[in-house]
């Protein structure tokens, strides 16, 4: 496994050691002791191309996710919403793919989002609290401020409820 900083220290992306052959391909996709975390949750969903999910958060009790794809392929995103960070409001994008294998590591404090870039993805991730629909924020994926390059041609297909996100300006921060 090789631990690839970002310029937001506390977003990693994660690279598996691959052992491969013509029978096909074997890797681990977690170890405890790759990050100091306890996980509750896992989650999987499935996209079609352009599909456009975030920016997500949970006020009061953050999740900190570890994301990877396990068919296709993703833009995602993590937006520092820690206000005591030198790095709030800034934000890191990895591809992630069937292909490279990457995790990526959105520690709590964070806004997360992705968009399709294959023809379909089948997107996974574990959880470090529990899905509340009460406490979840969404930021706007087309924020001016925040100026994410969601590298696609073409409006994406978001939610109603992504489509109402808040502004950047506007959104609840962390401490």
């Amino acid at each position: 496994m090789n631990k690839i900083a970002t310029h937001i220290p506390d977003v990693t992306i994660i690279e598996p050691k691959v052992f491969g052959d013509d029978r096909g391909y074997f890797l681990e996709t977690f170890r405890q002791c790759w990050l100091d975390v306890q996980f509750v949750q896992d989650n999987q969903s499935r996209s079609t191309q352009n599909v456009l999910r975030g920016l997500h958060y949970q006020i009061d009790r953050p999740q900190g996710k570890l994301v990877r794809v396990t068919e296709g392929r993703v833009l995602d995103v993590a937006v520092d919403l820690r206000q005591s960070s030198n790095t709030f409001g800034e934000w890191v994008a990895v591809e992630l793919s069937d292909i490279n294998h990457r995790s990526f590591w959105v520690p709590p404090g964070f806004a997360h989002g992705f968009v399709v870039l294959s023809e379909f993805a089948t997107f996974s991730y574990k959880c470090t609290d529990y899905y509340q629909p009460e406490l979840e924020r969404c930021i706007r994926y087309d924020d001016p401020t925040l100026a994410i390059d969601w590298q696609i041609e073409g409006a994406p297909v978001v939610s109603e409820k992504d489509e109402r996100g808040k502004r950047f300006a506007e959104a609840d921060y962390f401490d």
